[in-house]
């Protein structure tokens, strides 16, 4: 059994990273910043380093996801409650990356959690922890994300000019210039710093010169990257859970565990997941994307933070529909598609749980 209970643990954290890692970086894929391959290394590499520091950062979720409080002391450190739970949310969690269907493994998970808790005897689950602890985060998450993208998007919004640059100019030319620049900002002896575009500023002798575009994608990409950090932050404790209530390993032992597997399914199944949410949602540009992002990982940091179980899924979705409805350029019959499936994740994992949970008493 305790074999069994491992694979299915491992099993579910490889589905996980498959149908979660490239997650941080779709708006960044999706605006053509990288390539899918140098997306894909990064996002592996700020997934390992977030799941490595939720032994840290996210003790509260360990101790939610290992169904103690939902369900009986008794019931939640059996074997057979944990490999039900494993089970039913790896299973939910494998379709839908094979669909290319961006879900929750918290919400799979919270569905494994209660169908294992009714299989056992005397079908024990706690429903007003239920509500409080895991649903309403749940729920209103990606209403905030979105809340929040429409608002941000508007007030951040950058006129998007390919060729606008800064530069540092010596200050007799850049009085010369100023006919042809469109901001001047004056200092007193230092040179005077010109934001036009490259046409303009190459009249002119300067001392510097930053790209405005250039910045963007830099700060995008970080931002992708801090979004799969605080992913694994919140998604590996989950995960963990389940082998540590089982007494298996230890936390430590169980954390590497889990980041192993979670890298390696994202590295080799990541594709169907990342083309959904980067191209078909959105077409995103980098003020959208990086809009979406920050939102993102403030919001999962947060959550990870007071040991609130948001998904990343719905946040980031709800960030990336957010900009997108302000910006009209979202996709609604993709974003109904995913919603549905947001919707069947739930009991599809419940009912999975329930069933193995009586093949195996």
């Amino acid at each position: 059994m305790d074999w069994i209970l491992l694979c299915a643990a491992l099993f579910l954290a490889f589905n996980n990273g498959a149908n979660d890692n490239f997650k941080g970086f779709a708006t960044v894929w999706g605006a053509d910043a990288l390539s899918y391959r140098h997306a894909l290394v990064l996002a592996t590499v700020a997934t390992l380093a977030g799941s490595l520091a939720s032994w840290l950062l996210a003790d509260t979720l360990v101790q939610q996801f290992s169904g103690r409080g939902l369900v009986p002391h008794a019931i939640a450190s059996t074997p057979h409650f944990i490999l039900s739970v494993a089970s039913g949310a790896a299973i939910t969690v494998f379709l839908a990356t094979r669909l290319g269907l961006p879900i929750s493994t918290t919400h799979a998970l919270i569905g494994g959690l209660v169908g294992a808790g009714l299989g056992q005897a005397g079908g024990a689950v706690d429903f007003s922890k239920l509500v409080q602890t895991f649903f309403i985060p749940l729920l209103l998450s990606p209403l905030l994300a979105a809340g929040l993208g429409v608002c941000l998007y508007k007030l951040l919004k950058l006129r998007r000019q390919q060729n606008d640059c800064i530069c540092a100019v010596p200050t007799p030319a850049a009085a010369v210039a100023s006919a042809s620049l469109q901001y001047v900002a004056h200092t007193a002896a230092l040179p005077q710093i010109v934001i036009s575009s490259n046409a303009a500023c190459n009249n002119v002798p300067v001392l510097g010169r930053w790209s405005i575009q250039n910045s963007l994608n830099t700060i995008h990409i970080g931002s992708a990257a801090t979004i799969c950090f605080a992913r694994a932050v919140n998604d590996t404790p989950k995960l963990a859970a389940l082998l540590i209530a089982a007494k298996m390993t230890p936390s430590s032992g169980s954390i590497v565990l889990i980041g192993i597997f979670m890298c390696i399914g994202g590295l080799l199944f990541a594709k169907k997941v990342a083309e959904t949410m980067g191209k078909k949602i959105n077409r995103l540009d980098d003020t959208q994307g990086l809009t979406a992002n920050l939102i993102t990982a403030t919001l999962v940091l947060l959550a990870s933070k007071l040991g609130l179980p948001v998904s990343t899924t719905h946040v980031s979705v709800g960030a990336i529909a957010g900009v997108g409805a302000s910006a009209g350029t979202l996709n609604w019959q993709s974003l109904r598609h995913i919603l549905l499936s947001w919707i069947a994740t739930l009991p599809l994992a419940l009912t999975t749980a329930w069933l193995v949970s009586q093949v195996i008493q």
